[in-house]
């Protein structure tokens, strides 16, 4: 390690890699998107476990915009290491099949809408059937996995992987094991890359978006920082209550 961080290094990799290979879809899953929202729709975004990480990130987040709707089960995710909320509870509730979609049929999921599904191995029932879900409902479904999973034999008893479920696919291209870092004599490898990975990809959708909206001419509500110029603590009232008129407007065409 005298060459700087390994982490880091192997992060850089992996995102360059990212860069130089997913650009088309993630300009294809860019425009649905845009379309989605430029029609009032709204953008979901699901995960579980670690795997909500990058769903939290989308919005609300600095620099992220209405129609951004986070789909967020307390159940699948964590706010205890042992216990109740802890993670084997939540490990075991995410590779349950027949659960999601009791979560989903709540929430207002329209037709044209897309859902992106963030599951590394893309092996769980939760992101699966959470994409299975959405493409009854005439969504385009999105899965931000990393195909180096496929590998492994799938878990789901359909026999799919996440992949094989959604109109489109970004390759993370993280390695299965997700940890990216071999110290001599540890045994195991440490530093898990998929989350960061994952929120980039994340951002790179959120970008790509906004661009692909501007080029129509709509703009969007966007959540903003009080130190950006001109902004102050009282700027992003108006994005709260856009977000809250937006999924009104689709919770109404949902219960149709």
């Amino acid at each position: 390690m005298t060459n700087g961080p390994a982490y880091t290094r192997r992060v850089v990799e992996i995102l360059d890699h990212l860069c130089q290979t997913q650009g088309a879809v993630l300009d294809e899953v860019a425009r649905r998107c845009a379309d989605a929202l430029s029609a009032g729709g709204l953008v979901h975004l699901f995960g579980s476990g670690h795997s909500v990480i990058p769903a939290l990130d989308a919005f609300p987040r600095f620099g992220s915009f209405v129609g951004l709707h986070p789909l967020t089960d307390p159940r699948l995710m964590w706010y205890n290491v042992l216990g109740p909320g802890g993670v084997r509870e939540l490990l075991w509730l995410e590779r349950a099949e027949s659960y999601v979609d009791n979560f989903l049929d709540h929430e207002p999921l329209g037709p044209g809408d897309v859902m992106i599904v963030y599951s590394h191995g893309g092996r769980n029932a939760a992101g699966i059937e959470a994409a299975m879900h959405a493409v009854r409902r005439g969504l385009t479904a999105v899965a931000v996995t990393s195909l180096a999973n496929r590998q492994r034999p799938p878990e789901h008893s359909s026999g799919k992987y996440l992949s094989d479920v959604c109109q489109l696919t970004v390759d993370t291209g993280v390695p299965a094991e997700d940890a990216v870092v071999r110290v001599p004599g540890w045994g195991r490898p440490v530093g898990g890359a998929s989350t960061v990975v994952a929120c980039v990809v994340t951002h790179e959708v959120i970008t790509r978006t906004a661009a692909a909206l501007c080029s129509r001419g709509c703009v969007l509500p966007t959540f903003v920082s009080p130190t950006a110029a001109g902004a102050s603590l009282e700027s992003n009232e108006e994005v709260f209550r856009a977000h809250r008129q937006r999924v009104h407007q689709a919770e109404g065409r949902a219960a149709r």
